[in-house]
């Protein structure tokens, strides 16, 4: 054997292979005398693929031909195959890396750790992972979130049952429950220290959210649970805003007493306030923080409302984990707007357990606040609970065994 041909693939190969070095001069007598090694580049337009051939001696030229021309053909073929299932994959990459979000407008009127899926959510890029482009836009108060999901301005709104979204739905808002991530009452309920009782609420005043939102409800039930009623035992309700909000009035004097969540509870409760209660412990049926959105949205778009969930229940999974306490401490902290890390760790402590497991809205819930508020709203006590939930989509998930 005298050499060796390095060859490479081209469109073309037979015809286009060339001869760009020898190792020694070329004999007079052509190839016939003898092969001579030397370099080969088979093809125009593509880099070379290296391939040795060897040359063995009293091979013919014409024969070295034969050889390179055959094994340019098959190694192009080969080379072009793979170059096409790079292509391909490359263009099916493109595409779904390119692949436009979904766009959700998320609204709540609340900010406490029950919106800490939300939080986590988001920080975590769980939304993204399904596809959602979600902004979560806290409103003033419940209210406000009610009438931009009716409008069609937004497709979700965090929250729990009220007054203003059965007020809204017993007056033929395209409303529904779609999901209950916390379907117990939550908080804690407070007073100043003067206040050592339930029964000393009694021609006192009580800080709300709004006065037909989420908190008021929490108020009521509480009350109701305690055997008090606003207006036989004259306690006014006023209206502060959200819980930060309620919190500096309640310090500042401007009410008797409050119902927040376990981070601003505990913060209350070291400073000497009184702790009425821990309301998760009342035996109190209640539909809790969870989803609501339009009838014909959900009709519409289950495949969005699929992927909010799937996104909401990764967060959970992820809160569970003690593994990741300093990053959900910290998305807290962000989310509830507080100075501190430190301040979020009570909210903390309570999440492990806050979450439900099957996440179904609560018909029980619903009906106890409908059966409360219809006391005094005709059009809210003929509602139905079980005609208001749209769980379509969560059947379909527990059917995955996602929860």
């Amino acid at each position: 054997m005298n050499g060796w041909l390095i060859c490479g693939a081209t469109r073309n190969a037979t015809k286009s292979m060339k001869q760009i070095r020898h190792a020694r001069p070329r004999s007079k007598s052509g190839a016939g005398s003898g092969g001579h090694p030397g370099w080969f580049v088979v093809g125009a337009g593509l880099k070379p693929a290296l391939l040795w051939i060897p040359v063995f001696k009293g091979m013919t030229e014409t024969r070295h031909r034969e050889i390179k021309g055959g094994v340019a053909f098959m190694i192009s073929r080969w080379v072009l195959l793979l170059i096409l299932f790079v292509i391909l994959a490359n263009s099916f990459g493109s595409a779904h890396a390119a692949a436009p979000l979904t766009k959700v407008l998320l609204t709540t009127g609340s900010v406490s750790e029950r919106e800490a899926a939300v939080y986590v959510a988001q920080e975590q890029g769980y939304f993204r992972r399904y596809g959602l482009d979600v902004q979560f836009v806290q409103t003033r108060n419940g209210p406000v979130g009610m009438a931009a999901l009716s409008s069609g301005e937004s497709q979700f709104h965090w929250g729990s049952v009220s007054g203003a979204n059965l007020g809204a739905i017993a007056e033929g808002a395209d409303l529904v429950f779609v999901a209950g991530f916390i379907n117990r009452l939550t908080g804690m309920f407070m007073a100043n220290p003067k206040i050592k009782t339930p029964g000393d609420l009694r021609g006192k005043s009580v800080g709300v959210n709004s006065l037909s939102g989420g908190g008021w409800i929490f108020s009521m039930l509480t009350l109701d649970h305690w055997g008090l009623s606003p207006e036989r035992d004259k306690i006014q309700f006023r209206s502060l805003g959200d819980q930060s909000v309620m919190v500096q009035g309640f310090m500042a004097g401007t009410v008797d007493a409050v119902l927040v969540g376990y981070a601003h509870g505990k913060n209350l409760q070291n400073k000497g306030y009184t702790v009425l209660a821990d309301v998760e412990k009342l035996p109190i049926a209640y539909q809790g923080s969870g989803l609501i959105s339009r009838r014909s949205f959900m009709k519409s778009s289950p495949a969005t409302a699929e992927s909010v969930y799937r996104g909401l229940l990764d967060a959970v999974t992820f809160i569970r984990n003690p593994a990741n306490k300093t990053e959900v401490i910290r998305a807290l902290a962000k989310g509830m707007h507080l100075a501190r890390l430190e301040d979020a760790e009570e909210g903390y402590q309570s999440l492990p357990t806050l979450y439900d497991r099957k996440i179904y809205p609560s018909v029980d819930g619903i009906r106890n606040v409908i059966r409360l508020l219809g006391i005094t709203n005709e059009k809210i006590r003929r509602l139905k609970a079980e005609e208001l939930i749209e769980d379509s989509v969560l059947k379909k998930l527990e059917k995955e065994g996602r929860f």
